[in-house]
């Protein structure tokens, strides 16, 4: 039997290749069977949106791949704040391996709060700490 033709170009799928994604499940894992951990389902949507990401520069006005996008940025950022709230530990390490940039905006502000318990040990007062944090973040 022939496969029909695809209508309107329809045919490509904006998939992840088998291979790309068993590599992908195998580096986030948690233990040999696991394959939907938070963990791995942000690393798979991570590679999926850098793939759409690709492809819309290319094609500028495909909307409905722009709208497929969003949903995955969408939902990746609920499974962060998923994580985040049950596993830090498990966040960050996820966060650094990607190198997304809530990774480097939650190091910054640890730091800050570092430096203000710093600060406060040694005396200072609570408006001048809020100078000083101001002054530091421009």
């Amino acid at each position: 039997m022939i496969a029909p033709e695809p209508l309107l170009g329809l045919g490509k799928t904006q998939m992840l290749d088998k291979k790309i994604k068993e590599k992908i499940i195998k580096k986030f894992q948690d233990h040999a069977n696991d394959t939907g951990s938070p963990q791995v389902q942000i690393a798979i949507l991570s590679e999926e949106i850098k793939q759409l990401t690709k492809h819309l520069q290319e094609h500028r006005k495909d909307f409905s791949s722009r709208r497929g996008l969003l949903k995955k940025v969408s939902e990746r950022r609920k499974l962060l704040k998923y994580l985040q709230k049950e596993n830090e530990k498990a966040f960050m390490d996820v966060a650094e391996k990607l190198k997304l940039k809530i990774a480097k905006k939650m190091e910054d502000d640890k730091e800050r709060e570092d430096e203000l318990a710093k600060l406060a040990q040694e005396g200072h007062d609570e408006d001048v700490l809020n100078e000083e944090m101001a002054e530091k973040a421009e």
